[in-house]
């Protein structure tokens, strides 16, 4: 029987970065993701605020791929859903 995977067992102890599927994640792009995306709808289309926020979720939507984030949530916001669409 295999043993369920733990956070270290991913990212040591003393890492900032791991290697998932031939994407480098960041420890603390989960967290991001959702804070920027808890963000997003409640910003104007085309304000700074909102085009960065954008840029970063982009940024991000690779390694929430990678760990396998996107495969076992359903995304609830159709603003978001598109932007990961076309990211």
């Amino acid at each position: 029987m295999s043993q369920p995977v733990r956070p270290e067992d991913l990212l040591p102890d003393g890492a900032d970065t791991c290697v998932i599927n031939d994407v480098e994640v960041r420890k603390g792009s989960v967290a991001a993701f959702v804070a920027n995306a808890k963000r997003l709808d409640g910003l104007e289309l085309g304000t700074p605020e909102d085009t960065e926020v954008r840029a970063q979720l982009r940024k991000l939507v690779p390694a929430l791929r990678a760990v396998g984030v996107l495969d076992v949530f359903t995304v609830r916001s159709e603003t978001l859903a598109d932007l990961i669409a076309h990211a």
